[in-house]
């Protein structure tokens, strides 16, 4: 097979059929994929060593998590238009040097502003990457079927990618410090930058025009204020700070949109978003994401200081629910071959919701096969969501805009990942500190008060240091109270699922990949197939 420009045209005969070469250079694309979502989770585990020996604030700790995803999301349209003009190819080895450098300043971090900062660079080099890879399976596999496949273990390698990072994080935390959870991404762009010439093609859209440098700014200028604002009154409260950034954010955005309907070159394709396959599809990985990094790393946590694992003990245990999940993807690709894939969409949120209110009823001496069922059945569900969604998007993209679609979609999905970290944290903290608050012994200096009240990994420092019973009654108290917060999460996660649930029917009904071609299920014809102009 040759790697040259596709139209977006329906194709007079039968699509060409990816080879050994192009399944060989699905592999190498999936490495990348891995790592940067390994990175979104790779830290949970890391909190209670980082939090030992840099001494975060609650506000700085939520920072060091989310900043990462905060950032992705917001370059990644940037990314995606970049990648269309200059090489998909070029900017995923550009990507793979700057997140191993990115990478090493992490790992050597010695402030929670230094590691605040790298992990907001190691977001701009995971932008990069992310939209590349997706963009070259749309280039890869132009044959429907096959490219479903494909997408399906690209979904797969990204989900896997999070719950793997936790693994890979105990694992190095039994015999390392914490910054060694960064330095393992090294060496694996190190082998991407050597496998990625020899087997990778290179494309780019020759009609792209000249990159849009004030869209780009727009686009960021829109994601950082507003997920700013968003978390901050999430956090405390509706104040004049955030609100001014919401504000800002929402402006900017506007702005945005008024720049790609009226610029020569636009970064994106607005007219992408009124093929329903196209946008709800976007709007179901968001929510997808929202629920899964939201409450991974409550389970995390609990396993590891509510239930006393060691990292590598409760890393293990966290990858069981992955393990069980392990043909959720290619199997809704089969099934979405047979049955519209708005029931499945919808089914696997109902999935999403049962698993989230099974988890309302965890207490910190359940059985472990209790916690692990739980997890086992949500992320059945929204891995399913989330492959559907994959191969629904980017069948609805004319391949020469395959990198802007892919980066929309990348953008949703890390955008959720962000907010359900910012958002159903900020939701757990808050029940956990009311809970806290009130078990705090009379006499606490305001300290350790401070300190117990900001993590649950605080309150079990603080409770050693106090004698006898009153050590024993805190520690018993904040674990019940991280576990009340865990509760507060998942309620809303499971909230969250039952309206995507029915969005999903109403948006996804009667949409098929092969809609981009033309035609939607029912024969009309779609206004964002054909060919757009630039």
């Amino acid at each position: 097979m040759t790697f040259t420009a596709y139209t977006a045209k329906a194709p007079e005969g039968p699509a060409p059929v990816a080879g050994r070469r192009e399944w060989t250079a699905l592999a190498v694309l999936l490495l990348p994929c891995l790592l940067v979502s390994m990175d979104v989770s790779v830290l949970y585990f890391a909190v209670p060593f980082l939090t030992a020996q840099l001494e975060p604030s609650a506000v700085q700790q939520l920072w060091i998590l989310d900043v990462y995803g905060f950032v992705l999301a917001g370059l990644l349209i940037t990314m995606g238009a970049l990648g269309d003009r200059i090489g998909r190819r070029r900017l995923l080895l550009s990507g793979a040097v700057f997140f191993g450098l990115a990478s090493c300043l992490a790992a050597y971090a010695q402030s929670p502003e230094m590691l605040i900062a790298a992990r907001a660079l190691l977001g701009v080099g995971g932008a990069t990457l992310m939209p590349s890879t997706l963009a070259l399976i749309r280039n890869l596999f132009p044959d429907d079927r096959q490219r479903g496949k494909a997408i399906a273990l690209w979904s797969a390698a990204v989900t896997g990618g999070i719950a793997l990072g936790p693994v890979l994080s105990g694992a190095l935390l039994e015999h390392f410090w914490w910054g060694s959870v960064f330095l393992v991404n090294t060496p694996a762009m190190a082998l991407l930058l050597v496998c990625g010439p020899l087997l990778l093609p290179e494309f780019r859209n020759p009609a792209a025009g000249r990159f849009d440098l004030l869209g780009a700014l727009l686009s960021l200028a829109a994601m950082l204020p507003a997920v700013y604002g968003i978390k901050e009154i999430a956090r405390n409260g509706l104040s004049a700070l955030p609100a001014a950034a919401l504000v800002t954010g929402l402006l900017a955005a506007a702005a945005f949109v008024l720049r790609q309907r009226t610029a020569r070159h636009p970064m994106l394709d607005l007219e992408l978003f009124r093929h329903r396959g196209f946008s709800g599809s976007v709007l179901a990985n968001m929510l997808a994401m929202f629920t899964v990094v939201g409450c991974a790393v409550f389970l995390t946590q609990y396993l590891q200081t509510v239930r006393g694992m060691s990292p590598l003990r409760a890393a293990l245990w966290h990858m069981v629910p992955s393990l069980a999940v392990g043909g959720i993807a290619p199997l809704s690709a089969a099934l979405a071959r047979r049955l519209d894939r708005a029931y499945l969409v919808a089914a696997g949120f109902a999935l999403g919701a049962v698993g989230f209110l099974w988890l309302s009823w965890l207490e910190p001496s359940s059985p472990l096969w209790f916690v692990l069922g739980g997890a086992a059945v949500y992320a059945c569900g929204l891995v399913a969501v989330m492959a559907l969604g994959n191969e629904l998007a980017l069948g609805a993209a004319p391949p020469e805009r395959a990198g802007s679609a892919s980066a929309l979609l990348e953008s949703g999905t890390e955008l959720g990942g962000a907010l359900g970290m910012a958002i159903l944290g900020t939701i757990g903290s808050a029940a956990y500190r009311t809970d806290i608050r009130a078990a705090l012994p009379a006499g606490l200096p305001a300290r350790a008060a401070d300190v117990a009240q900001e993590t649950l990994s605080g309150a079990l420092a603080v409770a050693t240091r106090l004698p006898g019973r009153a050590g024993h009654a805190l520690a018993a108290a904040a674990r019940d109270a991280f576990t009340h917060g865990l509760h507060a999460a998942v309620l809303c996660a499971a909230g969250v699922m039952a309206a995507a649930a029915v969005l999903a029917l109403v948006l996804l009904r009667g949409i098929r990949p092969t809609a981009a071609a033309g035609e939607d299920a029912g024969g009309a014809p779609q206004v964002a197939a054909p060919a757009l102009p630039n």
